[in-house]
């Protein structure tokens, strides 16, 4: 009789066991009928202080292996500017490293994917052969939303071609000084245009859907999550020092700085990048009133706060000069995933003792966690963590290397157009005895990209794939037109030559951030020489590409045309569609554009507004006023208007003095 009580007793043992593993096996995060909230307080539920503090770290990809992954549980993974799996690397190179990394995260305990994240600010602009849009100053001059949204679409599918699913973009700042190194970065001075060009979200991550709450970040299925930066006040700094302290009273941050990030947040954005700057004398990465009390409680934003490279370690002066109490100070302003990026260890350390100490709540640590797991539900990460080649084809297609020309043509601002109305220069014949081409920029790809190409600082020459202005002049001229170049040409080569007119191509040397910092935004050498020496000796165009505003108004009489063409990235073609007549000119100065560069800091509204060109200023040709975009209202564009009349009858009186 005793066996069968066993037998029972085991038989209802086994029956408890396999009911227990079947629950067991089933996790609400795991399954994406479940609600997002009901997903994240599961998982929350089943973390480690580890596991939470793995997710809030960032690091550098020449750190990163799938060991470091799994052992320390990481969240995210970046490329900083220019770092690369190999040189001209193809997209399946990027993919399979991307995956190495992914899988390490999978065979963690909880199997949370990890998010990668890269500068993808003009284009996947970090990747051979991808396509490289004009900088966000040459996209403010379009005043075209619709066009950026589909830059964004375009920049989405060429991310995702290397696996990628988050890009540090865009760059909402509103410069005010173009002395400030990142000013290209920015779309305008005037915080209605970068309010408008916010549209680029929707085409990174996808349309919003009617009735999304606000707040919550939406990323469609194959976008990419973007990023709002830098929060805020970056674009204000004084003297255009980049890191700098903005001096600003709360309406002027409320209202010029801090508007484009409700447009941001109201279209979806899944994360928002704290700037490196002050506000009144207080790091932006210690601000725990302006990024937990105002972005986060009274905007609503619900995705998750990044800090910017080494952020929280430039809270102290020198940098890293107490990592302990940066630690603390940035995760408690509000800080939920930190960009450490390469001393991980350390980071995790310290943020694990100070929990213990209770220095920083786990409260706080758990809606940092919440944050960075509603991104990563939201993206569909935790169903597809793997990338393929679905997406390879999409790198440098054909069809955004066209949006990219027409980009280009957009952005391109007419400022001088003959000395008369009655007298223009442009567009200039296809059709002519010969052409000189010459200066710097004419045949520099990496120069026409500028920084944040292929490296960080971005680089000269042909650093990826593209069209230089000289080629896209040969291929516009008829065929029986001879096209000379000669970079910097003497008074003796122009004395030998008989050339019908000339095409001047001169601006800044590429640069990134802090480097760009200058206080006398002048043109890259020869390049005054070479506008004094040809257009001294023939009629001349000139072309400037550069990141912001120049000194240009000494040159001004000695030529008979001048058009900004900012920094138009590897489609050069659209700058001579528009130069020989193919295309109109349609671009309006999305910032002011300076006598001296002892007017600076100047913006339009300013008391002592005095500019060579004033924001909105952009001729066309066959037309002797100004053409003006439809951003602002009405009594704003009668303003600019009485502006731009003034600020033309002023130049012509300088000519004919």
């Amino acid at each position: 009789m005793a066996c069968p009580n066993v037998s029972w007793g085991c038989l209802l043992l086994l029956l408890l066991c396999f009911a227990w593993m079947g629950d067991a096996e089933y996790a609400k995060y795991k399954d994406p009928k479940q609600p997002v909230n009901t997903r994240i307080k599961d998982l929350i539920g089943r973390m480690t202080l580890a596991e939470k503090i793995g997710q809030m770290t960032q690091i550098e990809r020449s750190v990163a292996s799938a060991d470091v992954m799994k052992n320390y549980f990481i969240g995210s993974i970046l490329s900083g500017g220019g770092s690369v799996p190999a040189p001209q690397a193809t997209p399946a190179m990027w993919i399979n490293m991307v995956n190495e990394f992914q899988k390490g995260a999978l065979a963690t305990r909880l199997g949370i994917p990890m998010i990668y994240g890269i500068d993808a600010v003009h284009g996947n602009n970090n990747v051979y052969n991808a396509t490289i849009f004009p900088h966000n100053v040459g996209l403010g001059a379009t005043r075209d939303p619709d066009l950026v949204k589909r830059i964004g679409e375009a920049t989405a599918l060429e991310v995702r071609a290397t696996g990628i699913p988050y890009t540090f973009a865009p760059c909402i700042a509103v410069c005010r000084d173009p002395r400030w190194g990142r000013c290209y970065e920015s779309y305008s001075e005037d915080h209605k245009i970068v309010q408008q060009m916010t549209d680029i979200i929707l085409g990174l991550q996808g349309e919003i859907p009617v009735n999304h709450t606000k707040g919550v970040p939406y990323v469609a299925k194959n976008k990419v999550a973007a990023c709002a930066k830098h929060f805020v006040g970056d674009g204000g700094t004084h003297n255009g020092i980049n890191e700098n302290n903005t001096i600003i009273d709360e309406h002027g941050l409320l209202g010029i700085h801090m508007p484009p990030y409700y447009d941001s947040i109201i279209k979806g954005v899944a994360t928002v990048m704290v700037s490196y700057s002050s506000v009144n004398g207080e790091k932006m990465h210690a601000n725990h009133d302006l990024v937990t009390g105002y972005l986060k409680s009274k905007l609503h934003f619900r995705g998750f706060v990044i800090s910017d490279w080494l952020g929280i370690d430039r809270i102290t002066s020198p940098a890293g000069a107490n990592y302990t109490y940066s630690v603390q100070a940035g995760v408690n302003a509000g800080i939920d995933m930190v960009m450490v990026p390469f001393n991980y260890t350390e980071f995790i350390e310290d943020a694990t003792s100070l929990v213990n100490k209770r220095i920083i709540s786990m409260s706080r640590i758990d809606d940092a966690v919440s944050r960075i797991l509603r991104v990563k539900f939201t993206m569909g990460l935790f169903e597809n963590p793997l990338a393929d080649l679905s997406f390879a084809d999409q790198l440098g297609k054909k069809e955004h290397r066209e949006l990219a020309r027409e980009a280009v043509r957009k952005s391109l601002v007419l400022l001088k157009n003959g000395n008369t109305p009655n007298q223009q220069f442009l567009p200039l014949p296809k059709k002519a005895s010969k052409i000189l081409v010459a200066g710097s920029h004419a045949s520099n790809l990496g120069y026409q990209c500028g920084g944040w190409s292929i490296q960080w600082m971005g680089g000269s020459g042909d650093i990826t794939a593209g069209t230089t202005i000289l080629d896209a002049i040969k291929s516009t001229v008829g065929d029986a037109t001879p096209v000379v170049y000669s970079e910097n040409p003497d008074d003796s080569f122009m004395k030998k030559n008989e050339f019908s007119f000339a095409i001047v191509v001169v601006g800044e040397p590429p640069y990134a951030e802090t480097v760009g910092d200058n206080t006398d935004l002048t043109i890259l050498d020869p390049g005054p020489d070479t506008i004094r020496t040809v257009c001294s000796a023939l009629k001349c165009a000139v072309v400037v590409v550069s990141g912001r505003p120049v000194v240009i108004e000494p040159y001004l009489p000695l030529m008979e045309a001048l058009v900004a063409a900012w920094l138009p990235g590897t489609e050069g073609q659209g700058i001579a569609d528009v130069l020989f007549g193919d295309y109109g000119f349609t671009g309006k100065l999305s910032r002011t554009w300076f006598k001296s560069v002892d007017q600076l800091p100047m913006n339009f509204g300013d008391p002592h507004y005095d500019p060579l060109f004033p924001l909105g200023f952009g001729l066309a040709i066959n037309s002797s006023q100004p053409g003006f975009s439809g951003t602002r209202s009405r009594g704003d564009k009668k303003e600019i208007t009485v502006w731009a009349a003034l600020s033309l009858l002023l130049s012509m009186m300088i000519a004919w003095a």
